[in-house]
């Protein structure tokens, strides 16, 4: 049976899920709603953030105006702390149609088809200093549950620390397989793109570095070769501050295509990591929050 999609009434525009759409079109949306934004994505970039993501196209939803997609939410689905979830990989809307709630309608036009698919909840992340987005947020029943800071530099300005590690440490490639070691050895539960669950999606577009005492993992970092984005970085709270971080980040990094350096959601409580990046040349850019908004 049919569902009327949030009522919508601008002539000539509706609200549909973006299942029939393609990358092109997707892409060409994309590119005009972010720009002038300091972030800014190449096609390629844009395919492999949304494999990783889960993009969901099925359980996607834009407006489009005479077939010309001007605003959009895009969806990624899986599982977030063992609960179905969707996540908002991407919302924007092109600059000739903002200030009239497409965003939000799109939102309320989603969220029962997201409850027929079996989510539980909803998960998105939000620059701290859009504070209008936040209250619109806010107003739809989200809570913020943690905050972030996100982190940037040009490859070729990264300062690297190099400390010699000891005899019987060594640094190797190793594979999503070793994940539950890896989960170990950090602090913090990582965020929706820098999951495990998410590495798994695209595993060959990423390198791992483990960093071994003798037999024992004590440390390992992810990158994305082709983005420049750094998705996980841990040292054992035993091995912290003797070059093991350093080593492992001169090990991921000689495999960067990428002309930038790129860690996104560390937590913003974690003042190691903050200074561990700064310390090597990636300073911190900005912040995020996170907010969760069950679904019932």
């Amino acid at each position: 049976m049919a569902r009327n999609l949030g009522g919508f009434s601008f002539a000539e525009m509706e609200i549909r899920s973006l299942k029939d759409i393609s990358f092109d079109a997707l892409y060409t949306a994309w590119d005009e709603a972010f720009k002038g934004y300091a972030a800014s994505w190449s096609r390629e970039e844009l395919q492999k953030d949304l494999r990783r993501r889960g993009y969901t196209p099925e359980l996607s939803f834009g407006t489009f105006d005479n077939e010309k997609l001007v605003s959009f939410t895009l969806n990624g689905i899986g599982t977030f702390n063992g609960i179905k979830t969707a996540y908002d990989t991407g919302t924007a809307t092109v600059t000739d149609y903002r200030g009239k709630g497409l965003a939000t309608k799109i939102f309320e036009a989603a969220v029962p088809y997201l409850k027929d698919a079996g989510c539980k909840q909803y998960l998105l992340e939000v620059l701290q200093d859009n504070t209008s987005a936040i209250s619109v947020y806010k107003k739809l029943g989200f809570t913020i549950t943690r905050g972030f800071n996100y982190f940037r530099q040009e490859a070729d300005k990264v300062q690297m620390k190099h400390t010699a590690l000891l005899q019987h440490e060594a640094i190797q490639p190793i594979t999503i397989a070793l994940k539950t070691d890896m989960t170990a050895l950090g602090d913090h539960e990582p965020s929706w793109q820098n999951s495990f669950e998410s590495i798994e999606r695209a595993p060959y577009d990423f390198v791992i570095a483990g960093a071994y005492n003798a037999d024992k993992l004590i440390g390992y970092g992810i990158l994305a070769p082709a983005t420049g984005d750094i998705t996980q970085l841990a040292v054992h709270k035993d091995h912290r501050r003797q070059g093991i971080g350093s080593a492992i980040l001169h090990s991921i990094l000689q495999s960067n295509r990428s002309g930038k350096i790129k860690v996104i959601n560390t937590e913003e409580t974690d003042n190691a990591i903050t200074s561990f990046l700064e310390a090597n040349g990636i300073p911190k850019c900005g912040s995020q929050y996170e907010m969760i908004l069950p679904i019932l």
